[in-house]
């Protein structure tokens, strides 16, 4: 991995999964509000993730995919960032972002998305990152939009 300040920056820092993060994981992906955005299609328990964190590699070339903590100045997770569906032939993957509801509209998803983007760009040799967004998901387009990505309809 990284050295740290490749991690940080704006307020927030990048770090892999703990197993202290079983009951932050467990909200976040039990949250219905967000399971239309994320193609969940239904709850998880504390053992399916307990045993994803103990078996995650933390590598995108073995897992398939990147989860990363985000961690405000307070070392506080205030949201979760996966790079997903990475195909390695075109080098391309998914990012999702989810933020806690107390701490959106502070720059928090925009700024891991940055450094993210060096991440994956520099060090992984990803050439695109890709985003699903729904047309009603303003929020999320705003802040992709100030991010500089490009916008393509499908």
């Amino acid at each position: 991995m990284m050295s740290d300040r490749h991690f940080q920056g704006n307020g927030i820092r990048l770090r892999a999964l703990e197993p202290e993060d079983l009951e932050v994981m467990f909200r976040f992906e039990n949250a219905t509000d967000v399971w239309e955005i994320s193609n969940t299609t239904g709850p998880y328990s504390r053992f399916q993730l307990k045993q994803y964190i103990e078996q995650a590699q933390n590598d995108l070339f073995a897992d398939r995919q990147l989860r990363l903590m985000i961690e405000n100045g307070n070392r506080q997770v205030v949201g979760i960032v996966d790079v997903c569906s990475f195909d390695p032939l075109h080098n391309r993957a998914e990012v999702g972002i989810v933020v806690d509801k107390s701490c959106r509209r502070q720059g928090i998803g925009r700024n891991a998305l940055t450094l993210l983007e060096e991440h994956c760009f520099r060090y992984l040799g990803i050439h695109q990152l890709f985003a699903y967004i729904a047309v009603e998901n303003l929020l999320a387009a705003g802040s992709l939009r100030r991010a500089g990505t490009k916008r393509v309809r499908c």
